[in-house]
């Protein structure tokens, strides 16, 4: 199937991105695509593309392979630009001075590798002038269902990107894709009926009636582990610290589920803004 459009969105449409900052973005931009490396955009420009929500942002999140990102520092070397491999597990940089340019490969989780499955049947689009694939809604709902810091939470845009989208999306693959989290996507579901009460029945029954089946089948069954699993830290870095740390659950993010490591742990938790410790958090 050839990617289809999506309305372009022009400089001023992007909420009047300063002119220096949307040179940075279109050359990057240019520069990737006449290298031939692959890359979807993602982050507050793809979700104007679903939603037609517009917002102002600091940066622009491209989604590319892990295995390209040399290929990219070599290229952005090039150009005088200078990358960092921010963390190596999910995501590196593209600075020009003081602005940056976001290289996700994964998600900060560890659950969701960049791969060959991202790169089918992207929307096209323009951005800042220059046409782009943008990141299919399926990837970008998946890449925001585990967002559920203390100071960002995506639920929101998940519920827009239903609301714009519900009868085109992909619901099989959307189930395949969350495969043994599903019980975030259920509960995704479950606040969109809450949200948009008039609007619940927009969601196919055969997947809610699905996933409820499977909560059903997993509440007949005995814990499925032996390991006291606190699978939180998979939704939040910071919140469940205390779960690990002091009581003795085993971190979801050192299990078969995620690819991180423990050193990519301990710097992903090291990265936590000073000043929010475990006091702040009960205030």
């Amino acid at each position: 199937m050839e990617p289809t459009n999506a309305p372009a969105l022009s400089l001023e449409e992007a909420e009047e991105v300063e002119p220096r900052v949307a040179d940075f973005y279109r050359q990057t931009l240019r520069a990737l695509d006449g290298a031939g490396i692959p890359f979807l955009v993602g982050g507050a420009f793809a979700h104007a593309c679903h939603t037609g929500i517009r917002r102002s942002t600091k940066d622009l999140d491209l989604f590319i392979r892990r295995g390209d990102y040399e290929r990219i520092a070599q290229l952005m070397q090039q150009h005088g630009r200078r990358t960092e491999m921010s963390y190596p597990h999910w995501l590196a940089k593209v600075h020009d001075g003081p602005e940056f340019i976001d290289l996700i490969f994964n998600s900060g989780n560890g659950l969701m590798p960049v791969d060959e499955r991202w790169f089918r049947n992207n929307r096209r689009t323009e951005i800042l002038g220059v046409p782009v694939l943008i990141a299919n809604v399926e990837d970008s709902l998946l890449s925001k269902a585990f967002i559920m810091e203390r100071e960002r939470y995506d639920g929101g845009d998940i519920a827009h990107l239903l609301q714009a989208n519900a009868e085109q999306l992909d619901w099989s693959g959307l189930l395949e894709r969350f495969g043994p989290h599903w019980r975030v996507l259920l509960a995704h579901l479950t606040l969109f009926g809450y949200i948009y009460p008039r609007e619940r029945q927009r969601i196919p029954g055969w997947v809610l009636e699905r996933l409820m089946a499977r909560l059903a089948e997993e509440m007949r069954e005995p814990p499925a582990s032996s390991e006291n699993i606190c699978a939180g830290t998979l939704l939040s870095r910071e919140q469940y610290l205390h779960d690990v740390e002091q009581l003795g659950y085993v971190d979801g993010r050192l299990t078969s589920a995620s690819t991180m490591t423990a050193e990519d742990v301990a710097a992903w938790t090291e990265a936590i803004p000073a000043g929010r410790s475990q006091a702040d958090q009960a205030a």
